[in-house]
């Protein structure tokens, strides 16, 4: 299936939003005020990935990332579970790495869940490491790790 990257629009909040709380469980995904805060920020990225094309065309998932200077966070990332392990994941990883980098960033951070297998090999898989514990991170009761990776100027290291 054709995937094709754009930059956030606002018409998208909705669906964006809806896909935050199918991907996290309650407490954890945002509210709307916290997601709209965050595409907000001055220093906020978000790309967005669409599958299909033309007018069956829909948002598969997305990235949120805020750059201030050399250093950027991983907000979040969100894919649809019937387009995971399928590329779109680390086309937005990539894409919105590439953009930071052009911004003159070199070094991204992230937190991700102890507890999530699977989010843990992505990160890793990408090149993030992990360089601390949070605990009671989320809700004040599971811990995540915080993750790392530097950048040079075409994205990766």
């Amino acid at each position: 299936m054709a995937l094709s990257l754009h930059p956030y629009d606002p018409a998208d909040f909705d669906t964006l939003y809806s896909i935050d709380r199918a991907c996290y469980p309650r407490g954890i995904a945002y509210s709307r005020s916290t997601l709209r805060q965050f595409l907000e920020l001055p220093g906020a990225d978000c790309l967005v990935a669409r599958s299909g094309g033309g007018t069956e065309s829909a948002i598969a998932g997305f990235i949120l990332a805020e750059a201030a200077g050399a250093e950027a966070h991983i907000i979040t990332i969100d894919v649809l579970e019937a387009h995971r392990r399928v590329g779109t994941g680390t086309a937005l990883l990539r894409a919105i790495e590439q953009r930071l980098a052009a911004q003159g960033v070199r070094r991204v951070e992230l937190e991700t869940a102890t507890s999530n297998a699977a989010a843990v090999a992505f990160w890793e898989g990408h090149g993030y490491r992990k360089t601390g514990v949070l605990r009671g991170y989320y809700l004040g009761r599971f811990d995540a790790w915080k993750m790392r990776k530097t950048l040079t100027a075409s994205g990766a290291e």
